[in-house]
């Protein structure tokens, strides 16, 4: 029988983001029906309540979320009722080209839940990033469900559907962090903060931190930064350099998603270094670059989606160290919140207020 929930619905470009009943079905074949115990508040979902990734009004907002599998649909086998999860929002298919080259943190056939989640006039939503979790229950594909440790609480663990696994695997992942290497990390809040965690546990005996917020850089601290540079008051290609006996780091990596952010990162990096862009940057943005720096500096420019990661590889294993005292996932969370005050907390995060709202659902 479909349920009748709350949910953060955005109805229109650039409108306030509303709390409205809507309509979720039973999980059909290859479905599950999640209770939503905690959802992150992600910039991802203030791009989609401001049209910067697409005009599907209206949007079921939230996506960085964990909860417990209430239903499963006919030939599921993933996960069983009751078990605790994190969402993904990259189910792999297993049978696309790149799947079967064996990398299938590359998937280009990953897939959501097939039936739509509604307003209750039947209008039908587009749930951000194919999950919809600022809601008590949500219908995802069976692929979009991790299990992992139920002793992890959902308010960190849920973290890892985005954010923070998108930093720890810009680090660990994409850039191959590896002991006794150098780490610049350009830009401080959650998906930095989190490639600094990510580097620390690779490894990396020294890992700067570089932003303009005095309190970001206060928070790169506390997650590992041996250093930190903040580049209103020195230039912070100099001051990577200086730190790093004036070669550039082995591994820079721009969580800001800007074109002078990357130039930055870019000639901060050591030669034969790699650059890791984690940061997402909006449609109009241009990148004018010296062909031959490019190939006279060697190393390697790396895009890194959603951290390279595989949830089902890496997320069971984030939640170990997190367990084992290793990972501070708790350190991300700033306030927790209830699902009312999502626009606030919108707020708070362009304010750079905040590490991460977190939305308790139940």
């Amino acid at each position: 029988m479909p349920n009748e929930v709350r949910a953060v619905v955005a109805r229109a470009k650039g409108e306030p983001a509303t709390v409205e009943t809507i309509i979720v079905p039973d999980p059909g074949p290859g479905e599950v029906l999640v209770t939503v115990q905690a959802c992150g508040v992600c910039h991802t979902d203030l791009h989609y309540r401001e049209g910067a990734i697409g005009d599907d009004y209206p949007y079921l907002l939230g996506h960085e979320a964990a909860g417990v599998v209430e239903e499963v649909g006919a030939g599921v086998v993933e996960v069983g009722r009751g078990d605790f999860v994190i969402l993904n929002w990259r189910a792999v298919c297993g049978h696309c080209r790149s799947c079967r080259r064996g990398r299938p943190w590359y998937c280009f056939g990953t897939h959501n839940a097939r039936q739509p989640m509604t307003l209750a006039d039947g209008t039908t939503l587009a749930p951000a990033l194919g999950i919809g979790a600022f809601a008590s229950k949500t219908v995802v594909a069976a692929g979009q469900c991790t299990k992992v440790d139920p002793h992890a609480p959902a308010t960190a663990a849920g973290l890892l559907g985005c954010g923070v696994m998108a930093g720890i695997g810009a680090a660990v992942n994409t850039g191959r962090v590896g002991p006794g290497d150098s780490v610049a990390v350009f830009g401080c809040g959650g998906v930095g903060d989190a490639a600094i965690a990510g580097a620390i546990l690779a490894g990396a005996t020294t890992v700067i931190g570089i932003d303009v917020d005095h309190r970001k850089l206060r928070w790169a601290r506390e997650f590992g930064a041996t250093h930190t540079i903040n580049s209103r008051e020195l230039d912070p290609i100099d001051g990577v350099r200086s730190l790093t006996g004036g070669h550039g780091a082995n591994v820079t990596i721009d969580a800001v998603g800007r074109p002078e952010v990357f130039m930055q990162a870019f000639y901060a990096r050591d030669y034969a270094g790699t650059l890791v862009l984690v940061g997402v940057p909006s449609p109009d943005m241009p990148l004018a670059l010296p062909l031959l720096d490019v190939f006279s500096r060697g190393g390697a420019i790396k895009p890194s989606w959603y951290g390279d990661c595989l949830p089902s590889r890496d997320f069971p294993a984030l939640i170990s160290l997190y367990r084992q005292g290793r990972l501070p996932l708790d350190r991300f969370v700033t306030e927790t919140i209830g699902i009312d005050d999502v626009e606030l907390a919108f707020g708070r995060m362009q304010r750079g207020e905040v590490l991460r709202s977190v939305v308790v659902l139940g």
